[in-house]
């Protein structure tokens, strides 16, 4: 490892570490309505919403109350950005000489549920496919309420842990408005500016034709990619205004634009693991979920790197050594101007977050890089994750390692001073389920049938496999990313993958928030000689065992036989 790679690695790190305090804070004050700096602009705007959609901002709601809001908001999203999707043909600035792929109706349903369900999964190319009015008014505005709505479910489970003798977990609309007003709006504002500072296009031009040197004729898309660009990575939502991704040089033109916009992606997450400590009034239990977080985030970007700063070992006579000449290591599908550690810093920070922007070819990883990105695709979202899902799928996590230690010592586990009993270990069993099953029955389905294994349309053994599990595992996670050698434009595909899609957003969040709703009835009860301290150092090595051992009990087989068994043939 070079000493630039250390050093953008370790500087990333410490950005994200100084910013969860103040960035916590903020949120906390947000969302329990005390002063912030922009109340003077957002809530005039906040009560004509209000009134506008006649909610009452002084009600609040149980927990099937919540979800039945969540659920029902997310459907009429679904339904509206279909209809503008089926309908762009007729809508402004559609170019039908350069949009040529027909957004069938399987097609656009699975790009509707993605986008709606903030996994953005692209079985299309955005320049291609999608007019200016379907990325601004469909795909950005809804990359704005499902980052919204994502974020108003785990404020709403955190309350329900924070919370006792109480049987309501907030208000879902307030949640939403106060996320989009205070969080999601000024930081993509922001943001935005700055993109365009780097490069970033923020325009309605017709698409440009320019002849190359050669006297070739090449399109150059246009469009308003700023506004995208910053709310898809903010959001944790994922997903390019371009094909390629984050690696094109219209979304994410300069080193210092990647470096920046993968901090907005782990930001806010990071920093709800404080406003998390803030809101159950113990804020070394969010500081301890914070550092196991960031120790497997470490492994995973020391290992990656590793891995990628060595060339596949077939090819021989080559040196891969980093030197004032070359950047070394595999350079298969990185973007130069981002060299190995770049890349490696993208594809760790999108794999364990809900927000697919790579800026690389995940493909062209090694076989042990690829597996980082998968083996941190099936932990589930436990590191930072997605916004507000994130943080209640390691405390649900966390649960479960209570529970076992629980058992262990034979006494009823507890979490904040509440019991952890059987209506609560009912919904922690759902939870801890519903992706393995979810995953891997999916995984069986495609390589059992022809039509899933038609869509392996480069490689076939190990490699294949891997294309397939890490498809789903991708759309479980509501991340989005894929491997590019796995064509997800059919009616199999986009009919599973769209399962995995609301599995992975509905079918987790249901348990988490009823099981916040039985934990905001009980009242809390001090703590005794027996009781497992869940803030100690003693805890979080046991979080961070059980998150290891539980994920390879789960996937170990189908890990063996995909990047596993890849690289051992590799090595033959």
């Amino acid at each position: 490892m070079t000493v630039f790679s250390a050093v953008q690695y370790l500087l990333f790190i410490v950005i994200v570490t100084v910013c969860v305090r103040p960035l916590g804070g903020y949120m906390y004050r947000v969302f329990s309505r005390q002063r912030t700096a922009l109340d003077r602009l957002c809530i005039p705007v906040e009560s004509w919403i209000y009134r506008l959609a006649g909610v009452d901002a002084s009600i609040e709601m149980d927990s099937g109350q919540y979800l039945n809001s969540f659920i029902v908001f997310s459907l009429v999203c679904t339904l509206l950005l279909y209809t503008i999707l089926r309908l762009q043909r007729f809508l402004p600035w559609f170019f039908p000489e350069y949009h040529t792929t027909p957004l069938t109706p399987d097609l656009s349903f699975n790009t509707a549920i993605s986008f709606s369900t903030t996994t953005t999964w692209q079985a299309y190319a955005g320049e291609n496919t999608m007019s200016y009015f379907s990325q601004m008014v469909g795909l950005c505005t809804q990359n704005f309420l499902a980052g919204a709505a994502g974020l108003a479910v785990g404020v709403a489970f955190i309350r329900g842990l924070a919370r006792e003798s109480c049987a309501t977990l907030g208000n879902f609309w307030v949640d939403l408005t106060r996320s989009l007003l205070w969080i999601l709006l000024p930081g993509a504002l922001l943001g935005s500016l700055f993109l365009v500072w780097q490069g970033v296009p923020m325009n309605f031009h017709r698409y440009v034709v320019a002849s190359s040197l050669e006297g070739a004729q090449q399109v150059i898309p246009q469009g308003p990619v700023a506004a995208l660009e910053i709310i898809k990575n903010l959001g944790t939502n994922g997903g390019g205004f371009f094909n390629a991704n984050g690696a094109h040089p219209y979304e994410n033109p300069t080193p210092l634009s990647n470096f920046l916009e993968l901090l907005s992606i782990v930001l806010l997450p990071a920093a709800l693991t404080n406003t998390f400590g803030r809101m159950v009034h113990h804020l070394r239990q969010g500081w301890l979920l914070y550092w196991v977080m960031l120790f497997l985030f470490t492994c995973g970007l020391v290992a990656m790197h590793l891995s990628e700063q060595h060339v596949n070992p077939l090819i021989h006579g080559v040196d891969s050594n980093p030197s004032p000449l070359q950047s070394g290591g595999n350079l298969e599908g990185k973007e130069v101007r981002f060299a190995i550690e770049g890349s490696v810093l993208g594809g760790v920070v999108t794999s364990n977050t809900a927000t697919g922007s790579a800026n690389g070819a995940d493909d062209s990883f090694t076989s042990l890089g690829g597996l980082v990105l998968l083996v941190n695709l099936l932990l589930g979202e436990v590191i930072f994750g997605g916004l507000g899902t994130g943080l209640f799928s390691m405390i649900m996590t966390a649960a479960i390692a209570v529970f076992l230690a629980g058992l262990m010592i034979g006494r009823t586990p507890e979490f904040l001073g509440k019991k952890i009993g059987p209506s609560e270990n009912k919904m922690i069993v759902i939870y801890a389920l519903t992706g393995p099953v979810t995953i891997l029955t999916l995984t069986a389905i495609a390589i059992s049938t022809k039509a899933g294994l038609a869509s392996l349309t480069t490689n076939g053994g190990p490699h294949g496999l891997t294309e397939i599990i890490f498809g789903f595992a991708s759309c479980f996670a509501n991340n989005g990313q894929a491997f590019a050698g796995l064509n997800g434009t059919t009616l199999f595909y986009n009919v599973l993958t769209t399962t995995a899609m609301m599995a992975g957003r509905f079918g987790l969040a249901i348990p988490a928030l009823i099981f916040a709703g039985l934990f905001s009835e009980q009242k809390t009860a001090p703590p005794s000689r027996g009781t497992l301290p869940t803030h100690s150092f003693s805890f979080g090595v046991l979080l961070t065992a059980f998150l290891i051992i539980v994920t390879a009990l789960s996937y170990l087989p189908v890990l063996t036989l995909g990047p596993v068994l890849e690289r051992l043939l590799f090595a033959t």
